[in-house]
C-alpha cells in the first residue's frame, strides 16, 4: 500500500478578512514558524485533536499568505478517504488553529487584525473560515485512476528556495 500523499495549498492568506472577522497580517507566523518548524505544527482533519491525517512538510509565508505543502497518511483510514474527496474535488479547504498573542481591532472596520500568534495545527476542512484557504495542488502519488500528480510545483519550489536562503543566510522568511 502507498505510505503518503502529497498536496499544497494556502492555509492563511494576508490581509483577507475571515467569516469570524478576523484578518492575518503579513509576518504574523514568523515567530511560530521559527519556534516549531513543519515538524511541531500537526495535520488534522475538521480541527479535531483525535483526527491526525498526516504530516506537514514544508510551512512558509510568502507574498499571498501561509503557504503549506503536506503528505496525508496513507496507513490511516481517514487519509486514504480524504485523498480520495481530494482528488474528487469534494474537500479542498484548509483552516488554521492558533492562539492570538497580538492583536488590534480596527476601529474603522471592526476587523480584527492579528499580527502575530501561536499556530499548533492546520486542517483540512470541508468549510475554511477563510473561503479563499484552499489546496491549490492536487493530490499526487495517491492512489487515483488517472494517475494525475501536482499541477503545479512552483510555489513548493519557491517556499523551499526561501527556507534553504534563510537557513544560510540568517533571513527569515
Amino acid at each position: 500500500m502507498m505510505k503518503h500523499c502529497k498536496f499544497a495549498g494556502y492555509a492563511s492568506l494576508f490581509n483577507q478578512p475571515d467569516s469570524g472577522g478576523d484578518i492575518i497580517m503579513p509576518g504574523a507566523f514568523t515567530d511560530t514558524l521559527n519556534k516549531r518548524g513543519a515538524n511541531g505544527i500537526r495535520m488534522l482533519f475538521q480541527h479535531d485533536p483525535a483526527q491526525p491525517v498526516g504530516r506537514w512538510d514544508s510551512i512558509c509565508q510568502d507574498r499571498l499568505g501561509l503557504f503549506v505543502t503536506g503528505q496525508l497518511s496513507m496507513d490511516v483510514q481517514r487519509s486514504f478517504e480524504l485523498a480520495g474527496l481530494m482528488r474528487d474535488g469534494a474537500i479542498d479547504g484548509l483552516s488554521i488553529g492558533f492562539r492570538t498573542n497580538i492583536a488590534r481591532r480596527d476601529r474603522k472596520s471592526g476587523y480584527r487584525k492579528i499580527y502575530r500568534l501561536d499556530l499548533w495545527e492546520i486542517s483540512l476542512v470541508t468549510f475554511p473560515m477563510l473561503n479563499r484557504a484552499r489546496i491549490t495542488q492536487t493530490p499526487s502519488a495517491c492512489p487515483s485512476p488517472d494517475g494525475q500528480g501536482l499541477r503545479n510545483a512552483s510555489e513548493i519550489l519557491r517556499c523551499e528556495a526561501r527556507k534553504f536562503l534563510s537557513s544560510t543566510s540568517g533571513v527569515t522568511t
